[in-house]
C-alpha cells in the first residue's frame, strides 16, 4: 500500500501516546470496583473508533460491561472484514513483583525489544493489539485506501468469559455479517520468525471448595483426630495427575485429537531452543506430559492446573488452626473435540468421588470454551500470509497456540465465519503477569501489515 510506513513514520509518536492513554486506564473487568474505569475505556475505544474515519460507532449495552460497534460500508458488493478485540485487562497482581506501576505506562529497552517496549497492564493483551486495527483503519480512511468493508467488535468481559458478547452475538446475527473475523488477541514466535496462530485451546474453569468441622479448630486439640479440609484439598489436587503427568480424571482423553506423526513433525520445524526457554523463566527444567515435547505440550495436548488455592490463617506470624474450609481455582486447557462442559461435568463427578469421609466438596463452574483450528488453505489465511510475507521479507509458520479465545468457536458457530489471528506479541512479553509488555516495533509492525490483509484478502476474494 502506498505510503504506509511513511505514515507510521510521521505519526509514531501519536500512536504511541494514544495508547499509552488508554493503558492509563484501570479496565480491570474482574473487580466490580473498577466498574467505572472499565467504562471509561469504552467510551475512548469509541472516540478513537469515529476518529478512525468508522461511521455509526455506538455503545452497546449488555448485562455486564457494553460492547463497542463501529463499521465502515463503502460498498455492499465488497468483502466485509470483522474485527474482534477486547478493552478489559486482567487484574495487576502481584503489585509488588512490577518493576513500575501496571497502570503507569512507561517505555524500556530489553533484550528481545531493544527499539524498547511499552510497560502496562495490557500493554499486549489487548490494548496494544486491538489499538492497532484502530490506527490501520485511520491509515486507510485517511489515504482514501480502505478496499472493502469493516466492522469492529471490541468487548469488555473477555478476561471473565465473554458470557455477554456470546448473546449479543446471536442476537445480532445481520449486524455482525461478514466475510472473515480478524482478531489479533495471540502472538508470534519470535520478531525475526513471523507465525500465524492456527489453532486455540478450549479452557474449563472452575472452583473447589472442601468443607470439614463447622468452624476453625485448635491444631493442638484437634489435629489427627479430624480432617483438615487444606491437607484433603491437596492431596485431592495431587490425585488429578499420575506418575507420568497424565490426567487421572475418567473420559479427559475420550475425544482428544491426535496429531499425526506428519502434522508433529511440522510443528518441529518452528525455531525453539530448550535452553533459552529454561533461562527465559529461570528453571533447569521442563516439566510435563510425558511423551511429548514442550511446544507439544503446551499447544495440543490437554492440561490441568491450579491457579490459586488458599484457606486457614495467611497473615503474619502464626496462628495453629485447622480452617473449616480451603478453596482452589482450577483450570483446564482443551484441545478440539474436547467439549468444554462435557469436561467441566467429568471433572466436578470426578473430584467429588474421591473426597473422603469427613468433608464435603462443592465444584462450582466458572466459564469455558471450544477448541479452534482455522484451515491454512483459505482466503483469509493466504491473505495474511501475503501481508507477512510483504512486511516482514518471509513467509509466516502457522502454529498452535496453547492460550483460549473461547469466543472464536462460537463465532463459527454463529456467524459461520473462519477466523484469522494475526497477533505480533511475543511468548516474553508477560502477559497476565507482572511486568507485562509490548515492544514498539510490534506495535508498530502490526499497523504496517494489518492494511495489506484488507488488499490481499479483497483481492483474492473476486
Amino acid at each position: 500500500m502506498n505510503s504506509i510506513q511513511n505514515y507510521i513514520l510521521e505519526h509514531k509518536n501519536r500512536f504511541l501516546d494514544e495508547l499509552i492513554e488508554l493503558l492509563k486506564i484501570p479496565s480491570i473487568s474482574a473487580d466490580s470496583a473498577y466498574k467505572t474505569d472499565v467504562l471509561k475505556t469504552a467510551d475512548a475505544v469509541k472516540l478513537r473508533l469515529e476518529q478512525a474515519g468508522c461511521d455509526n460507532v455506538e455503545i452497546c449495552e449488555t448485562d455486564g460491561y457494553p460492547i463497542v460497534y463501529g463499521q465502515k460500508i463503502i460498498d455492499k458488493n465488497l468483502p466485509t472484514v470483522l474485527v474482534y478485540g477486547h478493552y478489559d485487562v486482567q487484574p495487576p497482581d502481584p503489585i509488588n513483583l512490577w518493576d513500575s506501576p501496571p497502570f503507569e505506562p512507561v517505555i524500556k529497552k530489553t533484550e528481545k525489544h531493544p527499539d524498547g517496549a511499552i510497560f502496562a497492564r495490557g500493554a499486549c493483551d489487548d490494548k496494544g493489539q486491538m489499538y492497532m486495527h484502530v490506527k490501520a483503519m485511520e491509515f486507510m480512511t485517511s489515504t482514501n485506501q480502505l478496499p472493502c468493508n469493516v466492522k469492529f467488535m471490541i468487548e469488555g468481559e473477555e478476561e471473565v468469559g465473554s458470557a455477554n458478547l456470546a448473546t449479543f452475538v446471536k442476537n445480532n446475527h445481520n449486524k455482525l455479517k461478514n466475510d472473515v473475523i480478524l482478531i489479533s488477541d495471540t502472538g508470534m514466535i519470535a520478531n525475526d520468525v513471523p507465525s500465524i496462530t492456527t489453532g486455540l485451546r478450549g479452557l474449563s474453569y472452575v472452583e473447589v471448595e472442601v468443607t470439614g468441622p463447622n468452624r476453625d479448630l485448635h491444631s493442638g486439640l484437634y489435629g489427627g483426630a479430624v480432617a483438615n479440609p487444606i491437607n484433603i484439598l491437596t492431596k485431592m489436587i495431587a490425585s488429578l495427575h499420575d506418575e507420568d503427568n497424565h490426567i487421572t480424571i475418567p473420559g479427559f482423553y475420550d475425544n482428544v485429537e491426535d496429531l499425526s506423526t506428519e502434522e508433529r513433525a511440522q510443528m518441529a520445524k518452528a525455531p525453539f531452543s530448550l535452553e533459552n526457554y529454561k533461562k527465559a523463566l529461570d528453571i533447569n527444567a521442563v516439566y510435563g506430559e510425558t511423551g511429548y515435547t514442550t511446544n507439544e505440550r503446551n499447544a495440543i495436548r490437554p492440561t490441568l492446573d491450579v491457579n490459586g488455592i488458599w484457606g486457614g490463617y495467611t497473615g503474619e506470624g502464626a496462628k495453629t488452626v485447622i480452617a473449616s474450609k480451603a478453596y482452589a481455582k482450577i483450570s483446564m486447557r482443551l484441545v478440539p473435540n474436547q467439549d468444554w462442559e462435557n469436561i467441566t461435568q467429568l471433572f466436578k463427578t470426578h473430584f467429588e468421588s474421591i473426597a473422603p469421609q469427613g468433608v464435603t466438596v462443592k465444584v462450582t463452574p466458572h466459564h469455558g470454551g471450544q477448541g479452534y483450528v482455522t484451515p491454512i488453505d483459505s482466503i483469509g489465511y493466504k491473505a495474511a500470509s501475503h501481508a507477512y510475507q510483504d512486511t516482514f521479507g518471509k513467509a509466516p509458520i502457522p502454529q498452535r497456540s496453547g492460550g483460549s479465545i473461547p469466543i472464536v468457536a462460537l463465532f463459527e458457530q454463529e456467524l459461520k465465519s473462519k477466523t484469522i489471528l494475526m497477533g505480533f506479541g511475543l511468548d516474553s512479553d508477560a502477559i497476565h503477569s507482572p511486568n507485562e509488555h509490548f515492544g514498539v516495533w510490534n506495535y508498530l509492525k502490526g499497523i504496517e501489515t494489518i492494511p495489506l490483509f484488507y488488499k490481499y484478502f479483497t483481492e483474492f476474494s473476486k
